[in-house]
């Protein structure tokens, strides 16, 4: 045992006396890291569906919320006053209204009252592009959103945690962007975050808002600062990323091993000093294992904590066994914490009145975005509708929906009347539509990128307008799915040559989500009418004319054959 180098206490060793020496500890450090995942601005509990080791069938619980997420960190952190509160990235962006309507600073605030220290950047960090994520990060009033930033508090202070993203390079300095990692000295022993984002998030996010910005492959970047980091004396490497993968092992089932998705590639080509690997971006709860390596997520919108505990050699810094508990954040499992609640008190006070205005009677109680064996929607068709309706004057004959940014089901009581919060977190982005010119034949292209979309990670099929329809072969191959003559605009087949007036909005028009044929379009024309808008006033519309929206199944304008 090696004692401090103090006079008393070398003599006091030499003569058997020393009891009360100080010593450098020999026995494991436990250090205790909770992380949460694309928390996406969820103040308040939602509902959990889920399937648990510990039960049998799906189960249903009112889960999150920042107060019940505050508390459990406080009584955890009652154990452990060391503990590390981490994100994993798109802890705001396609908020529900409380936090949106606000810019999300409610959400930025009440996770830096609940004592979040770290996160990697998420993709949707970045909707309203890199100088508005500085001013969340740093505070500030100058903002793209004037009508909504600093509107909940005149002082915003921006968050009180550090965003990372080793991967994302600012081209003007060829530095990252924000911090790449962080380290934090946790009982003596040097612990280093690194944080990175999927480096395909140029394709899901505004291309005019992160104009000068690279988002490089995450494992190189992330093994790039390892050097800089063990010089500054970092002794154990945990990764934040905002990227991930599925399993259909239970989100609770310890070192899951059926992980599939970008994360496991990226997972494989980390340096081998990295041991913990926190991710986020599909939603998904796993504590799962790959190359003997710890890879967790908790979920999404605060339903899922994941607890790890690691224990370190405060020696070596070598870590030994490593621990991992996903869980479910139910209320009242643990005493408030008082600062929190009170946050959400005015959050909701303040917010309350604006979200409960009525918009309109629907049809049914729940207008969902459930996938027809042709990938159509009932939410999509109305949102589809929507666009065009607005637009109409304008001469657009068809209006399209992305399937990423219908971020929930439109969901109602039992009175059937939606109200502004509803449809709010239906479509939180607060998009403008685009009215633009495309060919037929480019119409016919950007149907065939549904299937082939560069850089996308799974199918997304658009939704439609009504007076459009088509359908494809599942069984032919990428770029000929789409059966020629079965494309039809107001019951005429489609002619390449034709140009047809569409309408989507600004996201979709800059070619995001991978749909690089709206990027080629023409005539474009931003009507500067917000989506959420189109949508509030074609169900108004609809309700008046006695045809409130919703069905129980999609329309029927989009088709499959074999």
């Amino acid at each position: 045992m090696k004692l401090f180098s103090r006079p008393l206490c070398a003599a006091l060793a030499a003569a058997f006396l020393s009891a009360g020496c100080a010593t450098r500890p020999t026995a494991p450090i436990e250090i205790n890291v909770v992380a949460l995942n694309d928390f996406h601005g969820h103040l308040d509990s939602t509902k959990f569906q889920y399937h648990s080791i510990h039960a049998s069938g799906q189960q249903t619980a009112q889960a999150g919320g920042i107060d019940t997420i505050a508390a459990a960190v406080q009584a955890w952190r009652k154990e452990d006053k060391d503990l590390l509160f981490v994100g994993a990235g798109d802890l705001i962006g396609a908020s529900p209204a409380m936090s949106s309507m606000w810019a999300d600073e409610p959400a930025l605030e009440a996770l830096t009252l609940a004592g979040m220290r770290i996160s990697s950047v998420g993709n949707h960090e970045f909707d309203n592009g890199r100088a508005e994520l500085l001013r969340q990060q740093r505070g500030g009033c100058d903002s793209v959103r004037p009508e909504k930033a600093c509107q909940f508090t005149k002082d915003f202070r921006g968050a009180g945690f550090t965003y990372l993203a080793a991967n994302v390079i600012d081209d003007a300095t060829g530095k990252p962007f924000l911090p790449a990692y962080r380290i934090e000295d946790v009982k003596g022993v040097k612990v280093g975050l690194i944080g990175a984002v999927l480096r395909n998030t140029a394709s899901v996010v505004l291309a005019s808002g992160i104009v000068g910005l690279t988002f490089e492959d995450e494992a190189t970047a992330i093994n790039r600062v390892i050097p800089a980091m063990r010089a500054q004396g970092a002794q154990v490497f945990v990764v934040l990323i905002h990227e991930g993968g599925h399993t259909p092992e239970p989100f609770d089932k310890p070192d899951c091993s059926d992980l599939k998705g970008p994360i496991v590639d990226i997972v494989k080509k980390l340096d081998p000093a990295i041991r913990v690997i926190v991710s986020g971006h599909s939603h998904t709860g796993f504590q799962c294992k790959v190359d003997g390596r710890v890879v967790t997520q908790g979920e999404m919108g605060g339903h899922v904590l994941s607890r790890i505990k690691m224990m370190v050699d405060p020696a070596s810094g070598a870590v030994g066994d490593i621990g991992v508990r996903n869980v479910v954040m139910k209320a009242g499992q643990y005493p408030p914490d008082a600062r929190v609640s009170a946050y959400l008190k005015q959050a909701r006070e303040r917010s309350e009145a604006a979200l409960a205005r009525p918009v309109a009677r629907v049809a049914i109680r729940s207008i969902n975005r459930k996938e027809s064996a042709a990938g159509e929607t009932v939410l999509g068709g109305l949102i589809a509708d929507a666009v065009l309706a607005a637009t109409k004057s304008q001469g657009v004959q068809i209006g399209f929906m992305n399937m990423g940014g219908m971020r929930q089901d439109l969901d109602v009581g039992a009175s059937l009347t939606a109200t502004y919060g509803d449809v709010q977190i239906v479509l939180p982005f607060g998009n403008t539509i685009v009215a633009m010119d495309m060919t037929g034949a480019q119409i016919r292209a950007l149907l065939e990128q549904q299937w082939a979309r560069p850089g996308a990670s799974s199918v997304s099929v658009l939704q439609v307008s009504e007076g459009f329809s088509y359908r494809w072969n599942p069984a032919a191959p990428p770029g000929q799915r789409v059966i020629r003559d079965s494309v039809t605009l107001n019951g005429k087949v489609l002619d390449d040559a034709a140009v047809v007036r569409v309408a989507g909005n600004n996201f979709l028009a800059e070619g995001g989500d991978s749909f690089p044929a709206f990027a080629a379009a023409t005539n474009k024309r931003d009507t500067q009418i917000r989506d959420i808008d189109a949508v509030v006033q074609f169900m108004i519309r609809q309700d008046k004319a006695g045809k409130p929206v919703g069905a129980a199944t999609p329309a029927g304008r989009i088709g499959t054959v074999q």
